[in-house]
């Protein structure tokens, strides 16, 4: 059923609240709060431009980082909202204003005094205590059970009372269960619940992908936890001529068959699920790399990070070193069959990207997926850390779509389903 987007709201929105549920959670030093990447903010500003140019008064909310509530406010203090406000006045060339709290009377009052065309920013949602679910992992008793549930409600409640109208637009926040993406709506019951423009574009760019992508279709997969994405990996199966695996994923499947990984560590729980799942695939569609760069990594007394030697090897590792990228010929060998599909999904860094020596084969498909679009392909990437890939690289430009959401994207590929998107109006 399709779902109501901005669009579909009144042309002339003044004297209306509205309030958007952005992914503002741009990269960041941790350490002082600096932005490091701000895609996110500029994902953000078509639903907004469009919504202050109907004279909408906006309310803009968010999470950053990861804050922990009740943590000393000098602890937080990276995670405040303050820069996300200022760099998005920057983009929109006018102010754009910060309230000091989520919800309270400061928040209320600000909200309240919001004229045509102004948009306000909430401070970060996760500051507030009942923003999350409880963290199951901590056994919590029935009693914080049912205190956390009414609090999550009250809060809901709280958020409900700043708008007239409920916007989704953070594709990233899509799988979660927090106050803002799911009770809230809930909560705006007979107000109008839409999504926003980048929601609806990242969740037409996959179903497209999933139902009308050209063969041959090639996917990539990185990262390091099968576990995370064993079902995301079964439905690319059933949709891919050819899966090509990279990443410290790849020493999982090694270890499953029985190769020596060197120092690498393997989650047995990965390792049991593709000897059970993956490995009948192996030399059908499922594609291993034929050599990979090994590294021997440590920490000195400081816990600064040394490494020594590297060389490239075929077959086991060596004892002492770890896989930190693929190799020359594998790379040569994606590489190839890439440029040569005329669909492409990636997702997952094949190596240690983030160190320069250790990037060669992430940039080298990255590089193969932007030869993709140009020969009248479509390439998708996945969001995540690949997407920091690809903007790192600068070939954004160049790939069909980036998505804004690395969990989300895998989520809605395995079911194509979300609880939050349950609460938008249906057309």
């Amino acid at each position: 059923m399709a779902k109501r987007t901005v669009r579909d709201l009144p042309m002339d929105l003044t004297g209306k609240r509205i309030l958007v549920r952005f992914d503002l959670n741009v990269a960041l030093d941790e350490k002082t709060g600096e932005i490091r990447n701000d895609r996110r903010i500029r994902a953000a500003l078509p639903t907004l431009k469009l919504l202050m140019e109907r004279g909408a008064a906006v309310v803009a909310m968010s999470h950053l980082g990861r804050p922990k509530p009740g943590n000393p406010v000098e602890k937080n203090a990276p995670f405040k909202m303050d820069r996300v406000a200022a760099r998005m006045s920057e983009y929109l060339k006018k102010p754009v204003q910060k309230a000091g709290d989520v919800v309270g009377p400061e928040a209320k009052a600000r909200v309240t005094a919001l004229k045509p065309g102004e948009t306000l920013v909430l401070e970060n949602l996760r500051f507030h205590e009942f923003e999350q679910p409880l963290d199951k992992k901590k056994n919590p008793t029935d009693e914080q059970v049912a205190r956390h549930k009414q609090g999550m409600e009250k809060f809901a409640r709280e958020l409900s009372d700043l708008g007239d109208v409920y916007v989704n637009d953070a594709f990233g926040t899509l799988q979660n269960k927090d106050v803002s993406v799911l009770a809230l709506p809930k909560a705006m019951v007979g107000k109008p619940r839409v999504i926003g423009l980048l929601v609806e574009d990242e969740l037409a760019k996959i179903n497209a992908l999933l139902d009308h992508s050209k063969p041959p279709m090639i996917a990539i997969m990185g990262g390091a936890k099968v576990s995370d994405k064993i079902n995301f990996i079964k439905v690319l199966l059933s949709k891919v001529n050819t899966l090509l695996i990279g990443g410290k994923m790849t020493y999982t499947f090694l270890k499953a068959k029985g190769i020596d990984v060197g120092a690498c560590e393997i989650d047995p729980t990965d390792e049991d699920l593709v000897r059970t799942h993956l490995l009948p695939e192996i030399g059908k569609k499922i594609v291993l790399p034929v050599d990979y760069l090994v590294a021997q990594v440590s920490e000195d007394k400081d816990g600064k990070l040394v490494i020594g030697e590297t060389r490239v090897v075929e077959g086991p590792i060596p004892s002492g070193f770890s896989g930190v990228d693929v190799g020359p010929k594998t790379l040569a060998d994606y590489a190839a069959r890439i440029i040569g599909a005329a669909t492409v999904i990636w997702n997952g860094p094949v190596g240690w990207f983030e160190q320069e020596r250790f990037s060669k084969g992430t940039r080298g498909i990255a590089e193969a997926l932007a030869k993709v679009k140009v020969r009248g392909g479509t390439s998708v990437v996945g969001g995540g850390e690949t997407a920091e890939a690809v903007e790192k690289y600068g070939l954004v430009e160049q790939m069909s779509h980036v998505s804004t959401g690395g969990g989300a994207f895998l989520k809605y590929v395995e079911d194509r389903d979300f609880e939050t998107l349950k609460q938008i109006d249906d057309k």
